[in-house]
């Protein structure tokens, strides 16, 4: 374990996988999922974001997550979410930077990254509970309360796998895609992926033979033979440095 990562020649590499967790998003200003400060903290998923309880009261659902969209509206990129987007910008044309996240805020887009795969969602988007409708949401003013659907008059719903819900079809095809071709992937500011099917990123892409890393401020438990390097601190801080990338902003 180190904590003093050299530049990484991202040259060298024509498919590179970021998988990224709630670390990323806590020099934003938002809290992780679990842990000291964590949302779930304190809070009984079953009540509020499960599928269940979204098939039996909407409203619940979708009042529960609107003070987490207002916490979201509120804040700005990271340093990790502006490198990324930089180390995209300067690819070469053969090359490709993926973001697979965990997280729902749909920073990584703000901060300007183009292929991202939000494996749990956004909140920045609703779709109907009952047909295709979908649309973009305007956090700063998202509504309080549940929102019918334009369409078909059913309720709409955070666009985000609940408790209990599978991963969208296309969010797993590209995830394992990208996988297929990778010669580097980093995890950062996540636990390694415990939950599936992130828990099997890591494997997928040493089994392939690609350099794997990982960047947390606490070590890997348990301990993972997948992950070839790993450096303990702040995302933030070691994640530019790994890309070689200082002073960006948005």
């Amino acid at each position: 374990m180190r904590t003093d990562p050299s530049p990484i020649d991202l040259s060298r590499y024509r498919q590179i996988i970021i998988l990224t967790g709630a670390g990323v998003s806590v020099a934003s200003g938002l809290p992780t999922y679990r842990g000291e400060g964590g949302i779930w903290n304190g809070i009984d998923v079953d009540q509020f974001a499960t599928a269940a309880v979204l098939r039996s009261n909407p409203a619940k659902v979708w009042g529960f997550f609107a003070e987490m969209r207002a916490r979201v509206a509120k804040v700005a990129p990271s340093a990790v979410h502006l490198a990324l987007a930089h180390a995209e910008s300067r690819l070469r044309p053969n090359q490709a930077l993926t973001i697979l996240t965990q997280n729902v805020d749909g920073l990584h887009g703000l901060a300007g990254s183009k292929d991202v795969v939000e494996l749990h969602g956004s909140l920045r988007r609703s779709r109907c509970t009952k047909c295709d409708y979908a649309r973009d949401e305007d956090l700063a003013s998202s509504p309080s309360e549940c929102p019918k659907c334009p369409e078909c008059s059913a309720e709409m719903r955070p666009d985000i796998v609940l408790f209990d819900e599978i991963l969208s079809v296309s969010a797993e095809s590209a995830a394992k895609q990208a996988l297929r071709e990778c010669g580097l992937y980093i995890a950062v500011g996540t636990s390694g992926g415990k939950a599936s099917p992130a828990s099997s990123f890591a494997r997928a892409a040493d089994y392939g033979g690609a350099r794997t890393i990982f960047v947390n401020l606490e070590p890997i438990d348990p301990p993972s033979r997948y992950f070839h390097e790993v450096y303990l601190g702040r995302a933030e801080v070691l994640l530019p440095q790994l890309l070689g990338i200082v002073n960006v902003a948005l």
